[in-house]
């Protein structure tokens, strides 16, 4: 209960009070390449297992990007131990990401395997645009503050979020896809820094647990197999080893959202949509608003139509459909001979009685 209690202060004091650390200390300006700035979701069902491993994605292309502090994007400043790559794919119902990130394993042992400070442990987020206004800067970029936010005053401003800390997340569990009101992921919106919200909370405080829609999980490259930990070879005593972040996420396309709080994907359309990640440099905590971000601008999400025939398939499907053809043509040809002679008028010539 401590735990959550302080994960839920780590994140939710943006969603409670005015947030100071995302105050920014000068002009805004960024210099971004829109175009290079894409992630291509294509329709690949039935390959993902949502294990924080990353086999399965072997075959996914991905879009690399350079990570920047969010509120100074500048070159010098790049997350220097090596860049993100972004995966998604959906199947027709999901939509499925992949983040990937090098770093030193910085999970430790501590309490029953719990993160003594969660703010030095790695963290993601993601953040959809939902209103036609909503803004990549200032998280929605509505000009209003805490207790002047509202549906009506920042109509137009929403952005979906999705934050997960590992915090006491066990590597390859899965988390999330419930109540929103406790655990490591959680399903919120936003309208700026200083207004952000879970699902099913909204400025006056009333919660009616709110549905997370989200479902993750995540994984350290330098971990021993997931299975059967014992003392001498459990990953969470192997702090400092370089290896490779990943964290893997899904969320249906649609959900029963009606108050603007999630964002609809629809397929063969484009959403916008941003990547942060949370990490402690040096060993020294996090702040708010101190994480790198995959570009200073919107990044293009493109949910393709796909097909389910391969090209393998391709030509046993093309054999097997002129057959049916074939066959229904010569269906439909009998068909109409026999509807034919049987509504042709059954007549016989008129013969007088006399002449018999």
């Amino acid at each position: 209960m401590r735990f959550l209690l302080l994960a839920f202060l780590v994140f939710g004091f943006g969603l409670t009070r005015r947030v100071n650390s995302h105050e920014e200390s000068g002009d805004w300006s960024c210099v971004s390449n829109s175009e290079e700035m894409h992630i291509q979701a294509d329709f690949k069902p039935g390959i993902i297992t949502l294990d924080g491993c990353a086999d399965d994605w072997e075959n996914i292309d991905g879009s690399e990007f350079s990570l920047r502090p969010a509120l100074d994007p500048d070159e010098d400043h790049e997350y220097r131990d090596g860049k993100m790559t972004v995966k998604a794919l959906h199947d027709g119902n999901n939509v499925f990401f992949l983040l990937q990130v090098d770093g030193n394993n910085v999970y430790s042992k501590v309490f029953t395997f719990q993160c003594r400070d969660i703010k030095k442990c790695p963290s993601v987020a993601l953040m959809f645009q939902i209103g036609d206004n909503a803004t990549y800067h200032n998280m929605g970029g509505c000009k209003e503050q805490k207790g002047s936010c509202t549906n009506k005053t920042c109509k137009g401003h929403e952005v979906d979020l999705m934050h997960f800390f590992i915090g006491n997340a066990i590597p390859g569990r899965l988390y999330g896809g419930g109540d929103n009101s406790f655990g490591p992921l959680v399903d919120a919106y936003a309208w700026n820094p200083h207004c952000r919200y879970l699902n099913g909370m909204g400025p006056s405080g009333n919660h009616s647990s709110g549905q997370n829609n989200w479902k993750g999980a995540w994984w350290h490259s330098s971990f021993a197999d997931n299975s059967g930990f014992v003392e001498e070879d459990s990953p969470y005593s192997k702090g400092g080893e370089k290896g490779t972040y990943y964290f893997e996420f899904s969320r249906p396309l649609r959900t029963m959202d009606c108050l603007q709080q999630d964002v609809q994907f629809t397929i063969d359309w484009s959403s916008k949509m941003s990547v942060a990640f949370w990490y402690p440099v040096d060993g020294k905590q996090w702040v708010g608003s101190g994480h790198y971000t995959i570009n200073c601008d919107w990044a293009s999400l493109d949910i393709a139509r796909g097909s389910i025939l391969t090209d393998a398939s391709r030509s046993g499907w093309d054999t097997a459909s002129a057959f049916a053809l074939l066959f229904s043509v010569a269906a439909l040809c009998i068909a109409i001979f026999v509807s034919y002679h049987v509504s042709r008028p059954n007549t016989v010539k008129f013969a007088p009685v006399e002449n018999l």
